[in-house]
């Protein structure tokens, strides 16, 4: 019986990294006829029946094992020599825990603690950093609550809004009435600096397409943040649902890509430092009472110089797996810059049009499984996305200009898109108007639509750390 495999590692890891990834997500695969697995940096999937087969792809025969030859001296010799092996393997295993679990034991009643970057004088000494830090910017500084206040607002964290590797949200109330959200950050969020960027970076913003942030909490090991409460949640719990053209309709859709649009070219050019946002995606788009958007968690972001649309330099990768541009998982493609952004918007882009994530496995017709690539075959052979039923009973117009955009932003060079200012000229023009673009996009198999992966899928790597 064939069996067809398929794995990928992204192009920053080493030979060795890249072995030692693929062998431990391997070893989780079922051991069915197909599956798959996954971890930030490899993918891998194995089936029965050909379910993947670009032109050029190698076709590899795995001859059968052959037979067992009967047991012989020599044989039952060395059959003996590793039952002592893992023997005495055992017996160390054993020790090395038993010595571990007394450490550990001393440490807890010596009243000190294993992880002095997170506690003690390395601690405080980083958090009073934050502060001189906050403290610089004066006037510009938002709000400072206190601990104590933040859960009298929320009611002692009576109502969740919602939960991530960050940490958790609840609404409140302020005294004078007004709803807020509040994102309480987990005590070990690394030495500070998503806390610090969100709170710079959005209070140098002032857009109708930006979050609104109120305040911030930074007492002890406690980290929070506080933002106008936005009543409709998130665009993803929108545009991920069955039926979600029919849930928003797509001249809201449209107004609503339209937005975001605008708050990131208003990042990108409006503002006195322009600001690269690295984690655009339907779960950091907010809507208010109206369903405007709003670009929401800047924990991320990075700062360029205001005549520079660049950056010098960055180490590693840093944004959500499916909606990483490829120069910033790899240097090779090109130069990390507000193209980056561009490239994550077009993935939010083509998401919204086909209600769905880009890469789904569970698909009735294999052309459907990477849905940028299905897109781009129907504009370009029939121009239309009519073909197939996927919810397009609204205005194929809107449809056909936002796939038609989507596709000029996930143009694998960052020459090749468009900016933001451009992309919002493209949505001026009609859907005849826009040229379809060649076929020059990544397959990125990384990305899935199960929550577990969503929830381990945010990376930032130039500080050596996952979030």
């Amino acid at each position: 019986e064939s069996l067809y495999g398929f794995a990928q590692c992204v192009a920053v890891l080493s030979p060795d990294d890249c072995r030692l990834c693929l062998q431990r997500i391997a070893a989780s695969l079922p051991v069915t006829k197909g599956g798959q697995a996954y971890s930030l940096t490899c993918y891998t999937r194995f089936e029965v029946v050909p379910f993947y087969m670009p032109p050029n792809t190698a076709r590899i025969v795995v001859a059968p094992a052959p037979a067992p030859a009967p047991s012989s001296p020599s044989r039952a010799s060395n059959r003996r020599k590793l039952g002592i092996i893992v023997g005495v393997s055992a017996v160390a295993i054993i020790v090395l825990v038993a010595t571990c679990s007394i450490i550990a034991l001393k440490i807890h009643r010596s009243g000190r603690s294993p992880f002095p970057s997170l506690t003690g004088k390395d601690y405080n000494d980083r958090r009073d950093n934050i502060k001189k830090i906050l403290g610089n910017y004066g006037s510009l500084a938002p709000r400072r609550y206190k601990f104590s206040h933040l859960k009298k607002v929320t009611k002692s964290f009576g109502e969740k809004l919602g939960q991530g590797s960050y940490g958790m949200v609840y609404k409140g109330t302020l005294a004078n009435g007004r709803h807020v959200a509040v994102k309480f950050l987990h005590d070990t969020t690394g030495n500070g600096e998503e806390f610090v960027n969100e709170v710079i970076s959005i209070r140098r913003t002032s857009h109708v397409n930006v979050v609104t942030l109120l305040g911030f909490c930074l007492e002890g090991s406690k980290r929070a943040l506080i933002y106008d409460y936005m009543p409709n949640g998130s665009l993803d719990k929108f545009i991920y649902t069955e039926n979600s053209k029919q849930a928003l309709g797509w001249e809201i859709l449209y107004e609503i890509a339209t937005g975001i649009a605008r708050g990131l070219e208003y990042l990108h050019r409006g503002c006195n430092t322009r600001i690269i946002h690295f984690d655009i995606k339907p779960q950091n788009i907010l809507l208010d009472q109206d369903f405007v958007p709003k670009i929401a968690d800047f924990g991320l972001a990075k700062l360029c110089n205001p005549k520079e649309s660049y950056l010098l330099s960055m180490d590693g990768m840093r944004g959500t797996v499916g909606f990483i541009a490829p120069e910033v998982f790899s240097r090779r493609f090109g130069v990390v810059s507000t193209k980056s952004d561009v490239y994550s918007f077009g993935m939010v882009l083509l998401e919204m049009v086909g209600g769905r994530k880009n890469l789904r496995a569970s698909v009735e017709r294999e052309s459907e499984v990477y849905f940028p690539d299905w897109a781009h075959s129907h504009l370009a052979q029939f121009g239309s996305l009519q073909p197939f039923d996927l919810g397009f009973d609204g205005p194929e117009e809107i449809a056909k200009k936002m796939a038609t955009i989507g596709l000029w932003c996930i143009q694998i060079s960052p020459a090749s898109r468009p900016t933001m200012s451009k992309v919002l000229e493209m949505f001026e023009k009609s859907a005849d108007e826009l040229e379809i673009p060649p076929k020059q996009f990544i397959y990125s198999p990384i990305q899935d639509d199960s929550d577990e992966l969503q929830k381990e899928s945010r990376v930032s790597m130039d500080t050596s750390r996952t979030s």
